[in-house]
């Protein structure tokens, strides 16, 4: 699928700070998957580590040498991946535009950045524990993307109801591939991509096997969007 041919597959991760369940920290293992994924926007969470200046979990050298992806530059600081732990790798070739932090509220920092790419804006999100917090959180994500067009938001949506909680995303059609959490034993879809209007979904997917099955406690997702 091509940007191109206006279709576009993208994925969401939550590589847990490439630490898997092996309790090894070994980037090169989140590089296989993601090379795996057949994917042209890839959004990942908790791509930075926690303490200090959050160095990335991921090595960019790596990305270049072994991927076929690129780092949009949405980190504020030299040795951070992306910001709030989201970061956004795109295709080698795939162009992109505006930036933008959205600040987030919750007693957690949280944060989601918007990336505007040929066709749509995608915004990559972790959002928060409490499903109050969340509920802030989405409606601050829909105030921040008013009037950008189409709109894609991808992510850790952290809800465990297949019913409830994404009210505030009512102008957008939201999707759970599937259970994606927890790797070991996948009994809930917390990973979600959702789309505005001019916007469609085809396939959609979980990839369960590989090294997928023990490189984070998330397994990744993926939608083919199309305009």
């Amino acid at each position: 699928m091509s940007v191109h041919d206006k279709s576009v597959r993208i994925a969401s991760y939550n590589i847990r700070k490439a630490k898997g369940l092996d309790g090894r920290r070994d980037p090169l293992r989140i590089l296989n998957v993601l090379n795996g994924l057949d994917a042209d926007v890839i959004a990942l969470q908790e791509a930075d580590l926690r303490l200090g200046a959050r160095p990335s979990a991921l090595c960019r050298n790596q990305i270049a040498a072994e991927t076929d992806f690129t780092v949009v530059p949405i980190a504020r600081n030299d040795v951070s991946l992306g910001w709030h732990g989201n970061a956004v790798l795109v295709r080698k070739g795939i162009g992109h535009d505006v930036i933008r932090h959205i600040d987030l509220p919750g007693l957690e920092p949280r944060g989601a950045v918007r990336v505007d790419l040929p066709g749509f804006s995608l915004v990559a999100t972790h959002l928060g524990l409490m499903r109050r917090h969340r509920a802030g959180q989405l409606r601050a994500i829909a105030r921040a993307v008013e009037g950008c067009g189409q709109v894609v938001i991808a992510g850790d949506f952290n809800e465990w109801s297949p019913h409830r909680g994404m009210e505030c995303l009512h102008a957008f059609d939201v999707h759970a591939p599937g259970h994606s959490f927890h790797a070991a034993r996948p009994i809930a879809a917390l990973d979600r991509i959702a789309v505005s209007a001019g916007l469609s979904v085809g396939d959609t997917g979980v990839v369960q096997t590989g090294p997928a099955r023990h490189a984070s406690d998330h397994l990744p997702i993926w939608a083919d969007v199309s305009w």
